[in-house]
């Protein structure tokens, strides 16, 4: 099996295929995703010049699957933002920053998991996926404001939100809790 440092070797060749050397059998950029997915190691090669071209081809998937499915994950003002950074001073603090991001996100996504399923186990409410949603909804939404905070850190000319609307849309966010928790509640009572 062709490995580098642990990872699968796929080789890209001008007709555009993609080879497996861990599997010796030709693949396409699902499976890749798919690899993914499975947290399997892989770097692509350009079979000719043996450049590392990983990043192209991981782009292309998500690409890919941004088309196809219809279900984005990157909303268009994200994109925005990503594409105002390229050639910006913050073009080096970017890449970073998005990595512990999802990083800290993938943790916490998994600490819920674990923490629905102690809590409500083989229930129905632990098979509604409405108030877990909600839950990773509202942390998105804490993401994306520590994000916003942060690139203003760093580029004091961006505009900050008025102050009375950052309280009133934090009042609202607080009786949104405060009904998805009295929910909540209602549906552990009609449990018991």
């Amino acid at each position: 099996m062709a490995k580098n440092d642990g990872q699968i070797v796929i080789k890209k060749y001008a007709n555009r295929r993609l080879y497996n050397t861990g599997t010796s059998t030709y693949v396409t950029l699902d499976d890749l995703a798919v690899m993914v997915k499975k947290g399997e190691e892989f770097v692509v090669q350009d079979a000719k010049s043996g450049e590392d071209i990983t990043h192209s081809v991981l782009t292309q998937i998500i690409f890919e699957q941004e088309s196809k499915t219809g279900n984005t994950l990157l909303p268009i003002s994200f994109l925005r933002q990503l594409i105002s950074f390229y050639g910006d001073q913050m073009q080096m603090v970017v890449p970073s920053y998005l990595e512990h991001s999802m990083q800290a996100f993938t943790e916490q996504q998994a600490q819920m998991r674990e923490q629905i399923n102690k809590a409500f186990g083989d229930t129905p409410l632990g098979k509604n996926l409405q108030v877990p949603l909600q839950l990773v909804e509202e942390q998105v939404r804490r993401n994306t404001e520590m994000f916003h905070q942060a690139m203003q850190m760093f580029s004091p000319f961006m505009a900050a939100p008025p102050a009375k609307e950052t309280k009133k849309a934090e009042a609202k966010d607080i009786d949104e809790l405060k009904e998805q928790l009295r929910a909540l509640q209602t549906k552990l009572d009609n449990l018991g």
